[in-house]
C-alpha cells in the first residue's frame, strides 16, 4: 500500500496557507510559489498530487462528527469538548459560532487542498519536461478533486454559500449561493472531464484509487462525483447520463469505489474518524433511532454494535459506530452503493419506477432483506430511497444532506426537548464580506 506522505519542501509550507482569510505565507526553505509556478518539475507537480491525496485526510472525522451529529446519526461524548453535543445539537440556548472548530478547522482544511489544487492548474502548463497529454492528466485530477472539497464546504454551510475563486488571498472572490455554487462545481468537474479525456496519468497515487489510477479510472470517478453533484441540482436525467460514464455497476460490488487510505507509519495519518469499542473517556456512539428504525433483518445493524450505555448530559446510547473499524480502515470517498443509490433517486424523480424498484432492491438483497413491496408512487418510493440511503451510507457523510434536500429535517428526531435541528452552518469569521 503506498503511504500518502507529503514528502515535498513547497507543498508543505503552500499548505499552511490559511484558506481565505487574508494572510502572507512563504516558503523560507525552498522554492517560492512563483519559482514554482514558472518551471515546475514533474516531481514538483507529483508532490502536489500526493498532498493533495494527504491534504483531503486532515480534520475530515470532525467533518463526519458535524454532518452526522446534526443529521441524527451519532454524538460524539469528548469530556474535553462538550459542543460536539452542546452547539451541533442546540442544546437550550447553544447556537452554531463562526468562531467555532467545527467549522473553523473543517473549512481551513478543505481549502488548503483546493489551494494545492488551485497550484496544480496553474502550474501544470508552464511544466517543460512534461507531455501535452500528462499536463492534462494533471489538471483533470486537480479540477476534481477542487470541485469534491468546494462541494464538501458547501454541504456545511449551504444557503450562506461558498467561495469559489481564493487563488489570490489578497483579492477574494465573492461569496457565492448554493445554486451559483453547484453550477459552478459541476463546471469544474465537466472542466476535469474534458483534461481526462484528452489526458495521460503519470503521477503516482495511493491505494486508496487501486482501479481507478489511470486517465480511464479517474474520469470514471469523475463522473461518480458529478452524479452526486446532479442530485443536489436535482437534474435527474444528467445523474442517469453521469452514472451510466462512472464506475456503478448494479449487480457488482457495493465497496468498490475511491477511498482515502491511512498509514501508521512515520509521515503518515491513521484513520481519525475511528474509535475503539466499548470504549470509555472518548466516546463514539450511534444517536438511538438508528437502531430503532432499522427493519427487522437488515444486517446493517452491524454499523453499530452493542456496547455497555454511555451518558453525557441527558443523552445515552447502547451502541458504537462501527463504520471504520480499525485506525487504518480506508474511507470511501464515493462508491458503487451510492451510485446504485443515485440511479434509484433519478429514476424515482423521472417517474421510471420499475427501474428504481430494481435497484433498490438489489440493495435490500444484499443487506437481507426481502423485495421492496409497498406503494408504487414517487412518494413512497422516495421515502423507501431515503432508507436506505440512511443505513447503506451511515456515518459516511450524507444523512442531513439528504433530508435537508427533501425539505425533511422536521423529521430527525429532538434528543433533549430543547435540543434543535440546524439547517447549516455559519460562514467562519476567516471570511470578510464581499
Amino acid at each position: 500500500m503506498k503511504k500518502i506522505i507529503i514528502n515535498s519542501l513547497f507543498v508543505s509550507v503552500i499548505s499552511l496557507l490559511v484558506i481565505s482569510c487574508q494572510k502572507d505565507y512563504g516558503n523560507l526553505n525552498g522554492p517560492t510559489e512563483e519559482n514554482f509556478l514558472t518551471d515546475p518539475t514533474a516531481d514538483n507537480l507529483n508532490n502536489l498530487v500526493t498532498g493533495i491525496e494527504s491534504g483531503m485526510r486532515t480534520n475530515i472525522g470532525l467533518y463526519l462528527d458535524d454532518v452526522g451529529t446534526i443529521g441524527r446519526e451519532n454524538y460524539r461524548f469528548s469530556p474535553s469538548e462538550p459542543r460536539y453535543i452542546t452547539d451541533l445539537l442546540g442544546a437550550d440556548s447553544s447556537t452554531l459560532t463562526n468562531s467555532n472548530f467545527y467549522i473553523t478547522n473543517t473549512w481551513a482544511s478543505r481549502y488548503r487542498v483546493v489551494k494545492n489544487c488551485n497550484l496544480l492548474i496553474e502550474a501544470t502548463p508552464n511544466a517543460k519536461l512534461v507531455s501535452a497529454t500528462d499536463k492534462a492528466g494533471y489538471i483533470g485530477f486537480g479540477q476534481t478533486l477542487k470541485a469534491y472539497e468546494l462541494l464538501l464546504c458547501l454541504n456545511q454551510t449551504d444557503t450562506n454559500g461558498i467561495r469559489l475563486d481564493v487563488s489570490n488571498p489578497n483579492a477574494l472572490g465573492p461569496i457565492y449561493s448554493v445554486t451559483q455554487a453547484l453550477d459552478s462545481i459541476q463546471e469544474m468537474l465537466n472542466l476535469g472531464q474534458a483534461s481526462l479525456t484528452g489526458g495521460t496519468v503519470s503521477f503516482p497515487l495511493s491505494s486508496g484509487f487501486n482501479g481507478f489510477s489511470d486517465a480511464a479510472g479517474l474520469l470514471q470517478f469523475n463522473r461518480a462525483l458529478a452524479a452526486r453533484v446532479d442530485l443536489y441540482r436535482q437534474d435527474w436525467t444528467n445523474a442517469l447520463s453521469d452514472v451510466s460514464a462512472s464506475f456503478y455497476s448494479l449487480y457488482g460490488d457495493l465497496y468498490l469505489g475511491v477511498y482515502s487510505v491511512f498509514g501508521t507509519g512515520s509521515g503518515d495519518q491513521v484513520n481519525p474518524a475511528y474509535i475503539p469499542q466499548k470504549q470509555t473517556g472518548e466516546v463514539r456512539v450511534a444517536n438511538p433511532s438508528y437502531a430503532q428504525d432499522i427493519l427487522p433483518g437488515d444486517d446493517r445493524i452491524s454499523k453499530a454494535t452493542l456496547r455497555p450505555t454511555a451518558t453525557s448530559q441527558g443523552l445515552s446510547s447502547d451502541r458504537d459506530v462501527w463504520v471504520y473499524t480499525s485506525n487504518t480502515a480506508p474511507m470511501g470517498i464515493i462508491r458503487n452503493e451510492e451510485l446504485i443509490l443515485i440511479y434509484a433517486e433519478a429514476n424515482i424523480q423521472l417517474n421510471n419506477f420499475s427501474q428504481a424498484v430494481t435497484a433498490l432492491n438489489v440493495i435490500r438483497e444484499k443487506h437481507n432483506l426481502p423485495d421492496y413491496s409497498g406503494a408504487l408512487t414517487q412518494s413512497a418510493l422516495i421515502n423507501e430511497m431515503l432508507y436506505e440511503r440512511r443505513y447503506s451510507l451511515f456515518f459516511e457523510g450524507h444523512r442531513w444532506i439528504d433530508v435537508r434536500r427533501y425539505n425533511m429535517l422536521n423529521t430527525l428526531p429532538l434528543d433533549r426537548p430543547s435540543d434543535n435541528v440546524w439547517s447549516e452552518f455559519p460562514l467562519p469569521v476567516s471570511e470578510p464580506a464581499n
